[in-house]
């Protein structure tokens, strides 16, 4: 039986990776075997990617988002794919919604790059859930400054973090049967129990 793909997506400070980690256990406690990944990254190849995209720029928009599909197909060939055929539930920080998020709203790509990248990088693959965790700009990169490590889009102005907020936003009311928009302002626990909920009612977790 193939396996469930569930994505976190969320501008800076989010707390993607803190709640990740969290639906992790829970659904390993609930029996699933469960591979939990990132993006940029999430494969040899792509990690190698996620240094050039984060340490460094400025890029083209349009080859910043070629970039992005680059290191997105080696993660979906060399890890989410297998995984799911495996039957492992995947759990991915960040998927082709952030590209959306940051480079067509963000940054200006056209909706015509960018459907035409994701045709190519992942032949129809899409995520049977998506959780946006929706937080303001100041508030989130107030708390990715306080974790002490910063990349290249932390740095951006505070309009470029508001277009990317606005599109995710976008996207969730575009796709409502996909995507679920969680409010990321809670404490942590919270917030963990929300996405749980959402995961338990819409895949039967």
């Amino acid at each position: 039986m193939r396996g469930r793909f569930i994505t976190l997506e969320g501008g800076e400070g989010a707390g993607k990776s803190t709640q990740a980690r969290l639906l992790e256990s829970a659904l390993v406690a609930a029996g699933h075997r469960v591979v939990r990944t990132r993006e940029p990254g999430g494969a040899a190849g792509a990690e190698a990617i996620r240094g050039v995209l984060l340490g460094q720029g400025p890029w083209d928009a349009v080859a910043e988002c070629m970039l992005h599909f680059a290191a997105r197909r080696e993660h979906v060939v060399r890890t989410i794919r297998p995984a799911l055929e495996a039957g492992a539930w995947v759990i991915s920080d960040r998927f082709a919604d952030s590209t959306m998020a940051y480079q067509v709203f963000g940054q200006g790509v056209s909706r015509g790059v960018f459907d035409g990248l994701a045709a190519v990088a992942l032949e129809g693959l899409t995520p049977d859930l998506t959780l946006v965790l929706d937080i303001g700009p100041g508030e989130g990169l107030a708390r990715a400054a306080a974790r002490g490590e910063t990349n290249r889009y932390e740095a951006l102005d505070a309009d470029f973090h508001e277009r990317v907020r606005a599109g995710f936003r976008a996207i969730a009311a575009a796709e409502p049967a996909r995507c679920a928009v969680v409010d990321a302002t809670a404490a942590p626990e919270g917030v963990a129990a929300e996405i749980l909920r959402l995961v338990r009612a819409r895949l039967g977790a």
